[in-house]
C-alpha cells in the first residue's frame, strides 16, 4: 500500500481484503465484545475506582479510532495499480540507496504507508524525511534529507522498482 499526493492510497488486492476484513471484524464482533466487557465492568460497582471499566473504555476508544482510520483509508483506496517501472522513486517502489555515495553502505526499503509494512522489506513512509528526500528522484540521482538532529544527509538512488509483494 502506498500514499499518493492527492490523498489516494494505492493497495494491492490482498492488502485491500485484509484491511476490509479488519474493518468488518472491528465494527462487528469486536464492538460487541467490548460492549460486553464494559457492561460486565459496570456491574462490578463504583465506576470511579473500577480499573476494568476504565481499561475497557480506553480499549473501546482505540478501537473506534482504528475503525475511523480504516474507513478513511478504504474510502480513498485505489486497488491493483502498481507504479510504473520507470526508475522514478514514488510510493509503491522498492528503493535501494547508498549513503553519501558509498555503494558499500546501502539499504533497500519499500516506500509505502506503514499500513502495508512487510516482513520481506523494511518500509519507510513517503512522509518521512528520507521518503520526502527521495520522492521523484531517478536512479543515479542524489537526494538530501534532514536528520532528526537537523543536519542534512545525502544518498544516491541505486535502484527503484515497483513492489511485487
Amino acid at each position: 500500500m502506498t500514499q499518493t499526493s492527492d490523498n489516494v492510497t494505492w493497495l494491492t488486492q490482498e492488502a485491500y481484503h485484509q484491511l476490509k476484513a479488519e474493518l468488518e471484524y472491528l465494527s462487528g464482533p469486536a464492538r460487541t465484545e467490548i460492549s460486553k466487557k464494559i457492561e460486565a465492568a459496570r456491574e462490578e460497582g463504583d465506576l470511579r475506582e473500577n480499573g476494568g471499566y476504565h481499561a475497557a473504555k480506553e480499549e473501546q476508544g482505540k478501537q473506534e479510532l482504528r475503525i475511523r482510520q480504516l474507513q478513511q483509508l478504504l474510502e480513498n483506496a485505489k486497488v491493483g495499480e502498481a507504479p510504473a517501472d520507470d526508475g522514478v522513486v514514488e510510493p509503491g517502489m522498492v528503493v535501494t540507496i547508498a549513503f553519501d555515495g558509498d555503494e558499500d553502505d546501502t539499504i533497500t526499503f519499500l516506500l509505502a504507508s506503514r499500513e502495508y509494512a512487510s516482513a520481506e522489506v523494511e518500509t519507510y513512509s513517503p512522509q518521512s524525511p528520507l521518503g520526502v528526500g527521495v520522492m521523484g528522484k531517478k536512479v543515479g540521482q542524489d537526494a538530501e534529507y534532514e536528520l532528526p538532529n537537523g543536519k542534512m544527509a545525502s544518498v544516491r538512488i541505486l535502484k527503484a522498482k515497483p513492489y511485487q509483494g
